[in-house]
């Protein structure tokens, strides 16, 4: 499974960009994961494929747990998605999936590493390997 974040807006800070790192690393082992910064939503318009499944992320999305975040990506690829693309709180963009961290704003950076490490633990989840570190 390849998974592509994007980022709209300015740079995140140095400590979080760390934390990413780290789950990357780990991540490698189960998928391809990587993030991108994109200036406006015109521009990660244009970087989109068209055949990756899209999901945004959002407080306005539907709230999951880290099981059923698990059970997502697995049914995603059973079902023969193999290019996901996660974006962060872009309602112009079309959507097959909108999901919610939390019902609150926060920074795109924390985010961004909240999301990691939900796929990481996900991941754990459906390898049966402990996620609680």
């Amino acid at each position: 499974m390849n998974f592509k974040i994007y980022i709209v807006g300015k740079k995140i800070d140095g400590f979080y960009q760390e934390a990413i790192q780290e789950y990357q690393k780990r991540l490698s082992r189960y998928c391809k994961i990587n993030y991108s910064f994109v200036k406006n939503e015109e521009q990660l318009a244009k970087k989109i494929s068209n055949k990756t499944y899209i999901i945004n992320i959002s407080p306005s999305g539907q709230e999951v747990s880290s099981e059923e975040l698990a059970q997502k990506i697995n049914d995603w690829a059973v079902s023969g998605i193999s290019d996901i693309t996660i974006i962060n709180s872009s309602p112009k963009i079309p959507t097959q999936e909108h999901l919610a961290i939390s019902s609150m704003e926060m920074d795109p950076g924390l985010m961004t590493t909240i999301i990691f490490e939900q796929i990481y633990r996900s991941y754990r989840i459906l390898n049966n390997q402990a996620y609680h570190k």
